[in-house]
């Protein structure tokens, strides 16, 4: 079994302040994908909604995943968001896959 941690985010921006929010994801992914234990950091904008995202979180194991959120550059990016969202994110964790294809 597996330690990692899979995790998709949920981001909206108040009406036009999607930019904002891929301008705060420029800065803060180098150094997130910097991060010990990070395998994937990726943010995909929603079709036909510019202030909906959908962020892509892999993690090589909780431990890791803890880490990242008490990471300085997470809390200062935790003060700052509230200025461009809507609200806060919602945080689903994945289980790993359970289905095969036939």
């Amino acid at each position: 079994m597996s330690d990692e941690v899979r995790l998709v985010v949920i981001i909206n921006t108040q009406p036009g302040r999607g930019s904002d929010q891929l301008a705060a994801f420029e800065k803060l992914a180098p150094l997130v994908r910097a991060e010990q234990g990070c395998i994937q950091y990726d943010i995909h904008p929603v079709v036909g909604n510019s202030d909906s995202f959908v962020l892509i979180e892999k993690w090589a194991s909780k431990e890791a995943l803890d880490a990242h959120d008490l990471a300085p550059h997470m809390l200062e990016a935790a003060k700052h968001n509230p200025t461009f969202r809507a609200g806060p994110a919602t945080v689903l964790f994945l289980e790993s896959a359970v289905l095969s294809s036939h």
